[in-house]
């Protein structure tokens, strides 16, 4: 009915989210092996790891529910880093950390409009992680495709609040 209040399935809403998290789990450690030998990312490496960093309330939620604790209590990093990591540049909610975080690192690949309006396939990985076969002649399937878990994410959020975004200091 018009006017009323929405309120969001959240245990509907973070099962979802959690189970998409076990997938994209079972895809990068498939990515984990591939690139084993060009991944510079671990513990102590926080150079993606920056200030703000936004998230879909629906992540955050999870974020909240998991870490009250540490929320309440706890001192954010210093500005310039993201407000999770924790002295030594470890993440305080890597188990429960959002998707961005979870897909940083890895060749990246993803569809958009080229100069001439047809599509393009684009390339990027982080610099630390460049060593290896170039990207451009790594087969599809060796990179993390963009697209189809934030179109998952981004619907999880409408139940929310369709777009709106997080920052993760906040």
């Amino acid at each position: 009915m018009a006017g009323m209040n929405h309120r969001p399935d959240w245990p509907g809403l973070l099962a979802s989210l959690e189970e998409m998290y076990a997938q994209l789990a079972e895809l990068t450690a498939r990515l984990d092996a591939v690139h084993a030998g060009r991944l510079q990312c671990g513990q102590g490496c926080h150079s993606c790891c920056v200030d703000d960093l936004t998230v879909f309330e629906v992540e955050a939620e999870w974020i909240r529910r998991h870490h009250r604790n540490l929320l309440a209590t706890g001192e954010p990093h210093a500005p310039g880093a993201c407000a999770m990591l924790d002295e030594n540049g470890a993440c305080r909610i890597y188990d429960h950390r959002p998707y961005v975080c979870r897909t940083q690192g890895y060749p990246l690949r993803w569809i958009d409009d080229g100069p001439d309006g047809e599509p393009v396939e684009y390339r990027d990985i982080c610099p630390l992680n460049e060593a290896g076969e170039p990207i451009e002649t790594l087969a599809p399937d060796d990179c993390w495709t963009l697209g189809p878990f934030e179109g998952f994410l981004a619907g999880l959020q409408a139940a929310v609040e369709p777009g709106r975004r997080v920052r993760l200091r906040d």
